[in-house]
């Protein structure tokens, strides 16, 4: 019974810039059911709906290192190098980071080069 209750929602994590939201069920850097797993980073979590194995689940997103804005994983909001960032606070501190993450960055800044007719494939 009390597997039951690890799986309702602590509340809805949403991203503060692109809004996505989703319900999350675990803040922390060890999540429930997870053997020997530590997060890098204190991570908003959900239980992965794609499985019914209770071991898997998702990481939503984290609050920005700099500015503190609650941001989800997605690489149009934020990456992480040590600590999670915020693509604005990226941009203003760009010299602070390594060459590797500046042509990273550009890459995402980079429009695609794919005609409409090409179906995007997400990998």
């Amino acid at each position: 019974m009390a597997s039951h209750v690890e799986c309702r929602p602590l509340g809805v994590f949403e991203c503060e810039l692109c809004t996505l939201t989703a319900p999350y069920s675990y803040v922390g850097q060890k999540p429930p059911n997870t053997q020997s797993m530590v997060l890098l980073e204190e991570s908003y979590v959900m239980k992965d709906p794609f499985t019914s194995d209770k071991d898997r689940f998702l990481v939503l997103g984290s609050c920005c290192s700099l500015c503190s804005r609650l941001v989800c994983v997605g690489p149009e909001c934020s990456l992480f190098y040590s600590k999670r960032f915020c693509l604005p606070c990226v941009r203003e501190n760009i010299n602070a980071f390594p060459q590797e993450i500046r042509q990273d960055l550009e890459k995402r800044k980079a429009p695609s080069k794919r005609t409409p007719s090409q179906p995007g494939s997400r990998t």
